[in-house]
């Protein structure tokens, strides 16, 4: 074929919620598996893929289930099949998830899922906190966060090389929040199919209980004398995928001219004082720097894209220079010192002779917003803190009535 005669890849620039970025990406993807159950807000992903099933514009089998748990074990077994697998859920989906998120991880089940963020009941709530997915962290889940519709396309692209990759083979949650990214519409710029078909590739899975010639169990009784070398493999492998990610970030950012990195950060080149925070709650927290810089504040922001592995290298190399940092997340630790990611980024930094000053807020659970006003207030704290007052009370919980 000439290059004349070769067939024009049509991209396109189009309108889509966050749920239909995932399903989009999932159809583009076009998986052996979908086992999936609805639930707010993930239903559009569900109902948005299952119209692409039965009008035939995917080869998936689509597996309809009675619940959470069942989707889970049903992708289990399809990936122990030597299938590529997705599925998609939230909140109280995933914590019915619970015990087969230990089974793909520990299996070794490159299992794809788009998790929309969702506070956990009770009481009811369906907005979106990030509770769900930080119950579920220490699963060995790769764990990827969205601030948008695009990064929700993206990165659900990005992640099936990233779990399939032959020294990861991990399953990975594409985090996103519900609501205000969910169903937000926003403008999305889509590759040609042909191009995420080439990008991702054709599965050669290491793992398949079909192959006659070369017969495996898997699941199988575990004794005491092999289990932890069992497990630490698994450690090993989700504590070194951080290097394939960045790896498969750069090929996407050149395929799509959309650069992605691990963290993202705004005004840390000179700043003195930062937030770190995931997802959307990072986008006020910028708009209140910028606001601030205005005004001659040397104030930054970090938000990681992937929460697990903990990239702390790269948030710490990001902090270089701050004085005093806030940890602010959608997500509470009750009963401990502080909430996930700053008792994290703690232990990562324990260790370090010269340390930023840090603090922790709590915001937003349960769908409540943060207002730049209340990020005003953290960067005046901040502020007083890098000019050697004291820290005070380490967490805090910003935006409650009292």
């Amino acid at each position: 074929m000439t290059i004349a005669e070769k067939p024009v890849r049509q991209r396109k620039v189009v309108g889509l919620t966050g749920d239909g970025a995932a399903a989009d990406a999932m159809m583009q993807i076009d998986p052996d598996q979908v086992a999936a159950y609805p639930i707010t807000p993930q239903t559009e992903i569900v109902e948005r893929f299952a119209e692409y099933v039965a009008n035939g514009d995917v080869n998936t089998e689509f597996v309809a289930v009675e619940s959470e748990h069942s989707a889970l074990s049903a992708c289990c077994g399809g990936s122990a099949a030597g299938g590529r697998v997705m599925t998609c859920t939230s909140s109280q989906g995933l914590a019915l998830m619970h015990e087969e998120l230990y089974i793909a991880a520990g299996n070794r089940l490159p299992i794809i899922m788009p998790m929309v963020n969702r506070t956990l009941s009770a009481p009811i709530n369906i907005h979106g906190d990030h509770s769900d997915s930080m119950a579920s962290r220490d699963a060995a889940w790769i764990q990827l966060f969205c601030a948008d519709a695009q990064e929700v396309y993206d990165t659900t692209i990005m992640a099936v090389r990233i779990g399939e990759h032959p020294e990861v083979m991990l399953p990975v949650m594409i985090c996103f929040d519900g609501f205000n990214v969910s169903h937000d519409m926003e403008r999305v710029a889509m590759l040609a199919k042909e191009e995420v078909q080439e990008f991702v590739g054709e599965f050669k899975p290491l793992i398949n209980m079909l192959d006659t010639e070369n017969p495996i169990s898997i699941g199988a009784l575990v004794l005491p004398q092999f289990f932890f070398e069992h497990k630490l493999s698994m450690i090993k492998a989700l504590e070194g995928s951080v290097n394939y990610i960045s790896e498969i970030f750069a090929e996407f950012g050149k395929l799509s001219g959309r650069p992605q990195s691990i963290v993202e950060s705004y005004g840390m080149e000179d700043a003195e004082v930062a937030v770190v925070a995931l997802s959307g709650i990072a986008g006020t927290a910028q708009w209140t720097a910028m606001q601030l810089r205005e005004k001659g504040i040397k104030a930054g922001v970090v938000r990681p894209r992937v929460y697990r592995p903990f990239p702390a290298a790269e948030i710490i190399a990001a902090l270089k220079g701050v004085k005093a940092v806030a940890v602010v997340e959608k997500a509470a630790a009750p009963g401990a010192a502080g909430a996930p990611i700053f008792s994290d980024l703690c232990t990562a930094m324990f260790s370090m002779d010269k340390r930023p000053k840090m603090v922790n807020y709590v915001t937003g659970l349960g769908g409540r917003d943060t207002s730049s006003a209340q990020y005003t207030a953290v960067f005046e704290r901040l502020q007083a803190i890098a000019a050697g007052g004291p820290i005070g009370q380490t967490l805090s919980y910003i935006g409650a009535r009292e």
